[in-house]
């Protein structure tokens, strides 16, 4: 039986991509990505779960970012594609650990991280304009019988 094992996640980086160099030059490169996702609860408040992903980059994309090609940063909105590998290894108290990690194999930005005046659109925030003086807002129509459920 065939198998796959594909991950493809949009988020936000949670920190500034960190570089190991090797002795025989190989690049890695490691970061962590945010992923929200915003539901309504039982009591209907809005509950906002975020999950971070430990993201591994490897060749010529680690390369690429190493050498300043690629510019990413925390809090770039990116778009990363790649498969899921789970690691073991021991800990200083000789207890074994797993991680799993994204190793990406395609990696971009879709957007650079977003100033604090900016909406999350990317838009700078700006004040409502005033309304001309002696305008009426108009009254929404009244919908007969069909409630939408959004």
């Amino acid at each position: 039986m065939a198998s796959l094992n594909k991950v493809i996640l949009i988020g936000r980086l949670g920190k500034d991509p960190e570089i190991t160099s090797f002795e025989n030059g190989n690049k890695k490169v490691s970061a962590t990505l945010a992923t929200s996702e915003r539901y309504r609860d039982r009591d209907n408040n809005w509950v906002e779960q975020t999950d971070w992903h430990n993201v591994v980059v490897w060749g010529n994309l680690a390369n690429d970012i190493a050498e300043g090609r690629r510019n990413y940063a925390k809090g770039d909105l990116m778009y990363v594609e790649g498969k899921l590998r789970t690691r073991q290894y021991t800990d200083q108290q000789g207890i074994v650990r797993y991680v799993t990690e994204v190793h990406a194999d395609k990696m971009m930005q879709m957007a650079p991280a977003r100033p604090a005046t900016q909406s999350s659109y990317g838009q700078p925030y700006a004040p409502a304009p005033e309304p001309a003086p002696g305008y009426t807002p108009p009254m929404p129509a009244q919908d007969e019988g069909n409630d939408l459920p959004f």
